[in-house]
């Protein structure tokens, strides 16, 4: 069986890297149906289902963490730290072990997948408003270039995410990336249906921090997790009690 899935549009040298939709799997509404993330609210037994049949497709089981919006890389390299059970506490991991998935889950933050041109090394960050700004990113990166001190030039793809016209955000947003450079950088602007409050660009923000770290190859997919009109994604902000996507890469060299 082939998932639906979001690739990027092209292929990148040694790497392989997906995205997940809500379709293809188990689950019932309002997780319908390919929900992957087990602290969503679903049946454990609806999400596991869905999780080998992801396996299916995958060279070895995926690099699960718990995801806690902060900045935090776990080096997947040390396959002691995770327990299916308790996965570390991170938003971002980091491998030189081709065929070793890393994955990470989203339904409304960014999903960013970092790698260097040669598919050397590879990081699978979460990448929310709260990540962002504390320099979830800039952390990964640093863990590819400790990891692999002679890798040159990097890329990156940007999966599906809340779009700009979405993301109705306060102060407290906008004020999370002040003195950063980007809030300079058009990334926020006054919601027109409401004077109080921003509509946030967070891929662009997420471009404009990737451009400043000197990573080349940028790809923003541009899908909007709560307004994308074939309704291919979960969205947290959309429907509140809904399920998780997956996004997952591996080195394949």
């Amino acid at each position: 069986m082939t998932l639906p899935r979001i690739l990027p549009s092209q292929p990148w040298t040694g790497v392989q890297l997906l995205c997940t939709t809500r379709w293809g799997g188990a689950g019932q509404a309002p997780y319908d149906n390919f929900n992957l993330g087990l602290g969503a609210g679903e049946d454990p037994s609806s999400v596991l289902s869905n999780r080998q049949l992801l396996r299916s497709m995958l060279p070895a089981d995926p690099c699960w963490l718990k995801q806690i919006h902060g900045a935090e890389v776990a080096d997947a390299d040390q396959a002691e730290i995770f327990n299916a059970e308790h996965p570390p506490e991170r938003d971002a991991s980091v491998t030189q072990t081709p065929g070793r998935v890393l994955a990470i889950l989203t339904a409304d933050c960014l999903p960013v997948v970092l790698a260097d041109v040669d598919g050397q090394v590879l990081s699978v960050a979460h990448a929310g408003w709260r990540g962002l700004a504390g320099g979830v990113l800039e952390a990964s990166l640093r863990a590819m270039q400790h990891k692999c001190p002679q890798a040159r030039g990097w890329r990156a793809w940007i999966g599906p995410g809340i779009g700009s016209g979405a993301f109705q955000v306060g102060d407290d947003v906008r004020d999370a990336f002040a003195g950063q450079g980007s809030e300079q950088a058009g990334m926020f602007v006054r919601d027109p249906s409401n004077s109080a409050k921003w509509l946030a660009d967070l891929a662009g923000l997420a471009v404009w921090r990737l451009n400043k770290m000197g990573v080349e190859q940028v790809e923003n997919s541009g899908l909007c997790t709560v307004s994308d009109p074939e309704n291919q994604f979960f969205s947290y902000r959309r429907e509140r009690q809904t399920g998780r996507m997956a996004t997952l890469a591996w080195l394949a060299r």
